[in-house]
């Protein structure tokens, strides 16, 4: 159920700096930023992107990010060290561990998350010389009324429990026929609060597996993942196209095109991921 208070996506963003350690943080993913008991991928590439931003203190933006996920860790505190390896006029390279528990062999605890992060400025305000249109041909603006939110009641608000402070539209897609393409739509928005580049990054994650599409069903462990941030995002509805190239049985890809309320693309991922045993 959507709690009487309803969690904020920039309070799951905060970090806090950690007395001593430069480059060093703390933060907390509660149950409500979750797929199931697991904390949710996208929020991980947030919070590592945040926290390369800090370490880096300037007002460069994490324009991309490439993270592999070494482990999934639960609910609760976590610790983000991040290190500067480069800083130039217009790119930055910052390395990040998202890290939880009190096992490992030198700093303390489990490395989840190693995420590589590039920070520089992205394209917000000039116009592209080409980008793809096919997200604002195939989506309105506004969610149409057949896509309703996630919520109490259906079977997907036991398990994404993002719903809770995200809403969620996806158009739901049955079984497809064998050798047709799988298309996800989604629109999403913070339940309470703007849209920002972090939030955009998340969503870069938002889907259900692609693999659902030809039966699948499961956990689908997220093993890398690289997100573009092509654009600071305009407030409002994004709206999310998510498709594959090829769904192996062991290993799938999985795209996502996030696009802002203005139509401009302002976050592209690619994934590689397990698929689920069925």
């Amino acid at each position: 159920m959507i709690p009487e208070t309803i969690p904020r996506f920039s309070d799951a963003m905060a970090l806090h700096q950690v007395d001593g350690c430069a480059g060093e943080f703390a933060g907390f993913l509660n149950e409500h930023w979750t797929i199931g008991p697991k904390v949710h991928g996208g929020v991980m590439v947030a919070l590592c992107a945040k926290a390369a931003r800090e370490a880096y203190g300037s007002t460069a933006h994490p324009v991309a990010v490439s993270a592999n996920f070494l482990s999934a860790p639960d609910p609760g505190e976590v610790r983000l060290i991040a290190t500067v390896r480069k800083r130039g006029r217009r790119v930055g390279l910052v390395d990040v561990e998202l890290i939880q528990g009190d096992r490992g062999k030198t700093s303390g605890g489990k490395i989840c998350v190693h995420a590589v992060v590039t920070l520089g400025e992205p394209e917000h305000q000039r116009q592209p010389l080409f980008a793809d249109s096919g997200v604002t041909e195939l989506m309105t603006v506004e969610p149409p009324a057949e896509a309703l939110s996630i919520g109490p009641g259906q079977p997907a608000a036991d398990i994404n429990h993002l719903a809770r402070g995200c809403d969620i539209r996806p158009l739901m897609v049955e079984e497809l026929a064998t050798g047709e393409a799988p298309m996800f739509r989604i629109w999403v928005r913070p339940r309470d609060g703007a849209v920002d580049e972090l939030f955009a990054l998340m969503c870069g994650d938002i889907s259900l597996p692609v693999p659902y599409a030809v039966g699948r069903r499961g956990w689908a462990p997220t093993v890398q993942l690289t997100a573009y941030l092509r654009a600071l995002p305009a407030d409002g509805w994004l709206r999310v196209m998510c498709t594959a190239t090829q769904i192996g049985q062991d290993w799938f890809d999985e795209d996502h095109t996030v696009v802002d309320s203005t139509g401009r693309i302002v976050v592209q991922t690619r994934q590689l991921a397990l698929v689920p045993a069925g």
